[in-house]
């Protein structure tokens, strides 16, 4: 997620975060640079603009100037007026109607708009504990309807049921009886997209927005498209009225265009960000937290959050009482690679933690991502249990079978068995240090430094 702009500011940001003094001169330079990076990341013009003059009004203060750390308070302006590009605070979704609350999608063909519906009825389902269904309206794309009635039963949420022949205001009205007579809290409208915007499109949105009557109108739009994105959620906005927007494909999108401009140049709130195909990878947007990533300072908040909605408590504490007493094997192993990979993969967990982006070449060369994972969790499935239990039978020739198996090298089963072992010692250390122990020798103590 914006890794091309992020490593680029923080480039920028690092020449002057701890220099003893900056004149005006140093100032200005460093934000021509910055203005370069914005441009190139596809942010639109105005908004570049925007933000340079306000910070250079803020950075060049007499206060700035001459403060102990300068640097730093420049710094703390960069990231203050990010977020505030990116709406300033996140905006909670709106639910507060008398039932059925309608949400309406929006958007055009392939901006993910059946895919979102599907992981915005998940969400509500499992935040709100409300009572979702969902209707397609798109008669036009082959077998849209069929796409979203297979969500639903993937999630286990309501779909109308599909009758041929029938138009988008009949399904809407139909739709709202049903969701009426079944007692649902949200019904979510999943309305057809066009290749691009047409008065057609306009005049069904229109009238499906004027009988259903929703209290949210979600613009999906594709992060991955930047500027054209930007002009789409524009045109929606004029057009229909969009209260949100849901932004999809954010953690492909190195450059952070689309991100950084919708909010100034539509005047609508980001709401949702899709990170992943998964019907579980939507996320609220946090513009502080968003641009605490963008600047490699990390997002330590949104981790431990997704850490808890992934982990099992009581499966946590067993596995720490385990790792006390030096009692860590393989199938513990295992499992704690199927958490990271929930959690995201490394990618996207590397993504939160403050200063990779300063040591991303090195992570690159050592070759740490998801492939790596998967391929670990092949080589431990491809042990017979009595291996996964007790590593040290693990001699020359079960290593080849396992290898065979798994699909790998054997080189690459001696490097899984070597980070468990290496794993194994700092388990027994920390177990033999004790929590005061650890507490008193930090990571010295840990690593034996």
């Amino acid at each position: 997620m914006f890794q091309s702009l992020s490593s680029k500011l923080t480039g920028i940001l690092d020449k002057i975060r701890n220099r003893g003094a900056l004149s005006e001169e140093d100032v200005t330079a460093a934000l021509r640079e910055v203005r370069i990076a914005l441009l190139e990341a596809d942010v639109a013009l105005p908004v570049v603009k925007q933000f340079i003059e306000s910070v250079r009004e803020k950075a060049i203060g007499q206060d700035i100037i001459k403060s102990i750390s300068p640097g730093q308070m420049v710094v703390k302006i960069v990231q203050d007026h990010l977020t505030e590009m990116l709406g300033g605070a996140a905006e909670e979704l709106n639910l507060a109607a008398v039932p059925p609350a309608v949400i309406l999608m929006v958007g055009l063909q392939g901006s993910g708009k059946t895919t979102s519906s599907g992981k915005l009825a998940k969400y509500i389902t499992n935040t709100q504990k409300k009572k979702v269904m969902m209707a397609s309206l798109d008669i036009y794309r082959p077998a849209a309807q069929q796409q979203l009635e297979m969500l639903g039963q993937q999630l286990d949420v309501a779909t109308v049921p599909i009758i041929a022949n029938e138009k988008p205001l009949q399904i809407t009205e139909r739709a709202l009886q049903l969701a009426r007579a079944q007692g649902i809290d949200v019904l979510i409208l999943d309305t057809a997209g066009r290749l691009h915007i047409d008065d057609v499109l306009m005049e069904e949105v229109s009238a499906i927005k004027k009988l259903s009557t929703p209290v949210e109108t979600f613009l999906v739009a594709d992060a991955m498209t930047g500027q054209d994105a930007v002009t789409i959620a524009k045109a929606f906005n004029e057009q229909i009225g969009v209260t949100g927007i849901i932004l999809t494909r954010l953690d492909g999108d190195a450059r952070g265009g689309a991100a950084l401009s919708m909010r100034a140049v539509t005047g609508c709130p980001i709401k949702f960000m899709g990170v992943g195909e998964k019907l579980d990878q939507l996320e609220i947007f946090q513009p502080e937290r968003i641009a605490s990533r963008i600047l490699d300072m990390g997002d330590i908040v949104s981790l431990v959050e997704r850490a808890a909605s992934v982990v099992d408590q009581d499966e946590a504490e067993r596995m720490a009482k385990k790792m006390q007493k030096g009692n860590f094997d393989l199938n513990d192993m295992a499992k704690q690679i199927e958490s990271m990979m929930k959690m995201g993969g490394m990618s996207s967990l590397f993504g939160m933690l403050p200063g990779v982006g300063r040591i991303k070449d090195q992570i690159d060369k050592v070759g740490m991502d998801d492939g790596v994972l998967k391929r670990q969790i092949a080589i431990i499935q491809s042990m017979t249990k009595k291996e996964r239990k007790d590593p040290k039978l693990l001699n020359g020739s079960r290593r080849k079978r396992i290898a065979t198996g798994s699909g790998v090298q054997v080189q690459d089963v001696n490097k899984l068995i070597k980070q468990f072992e290496q794993m194994q010692q700092m388990m027994k250390k920390m177990g033999k240090m004790g929590q005061k122990g650890l507490m008193r020798s930090g990571l010295k103590g840990l690593l034996g430094r």
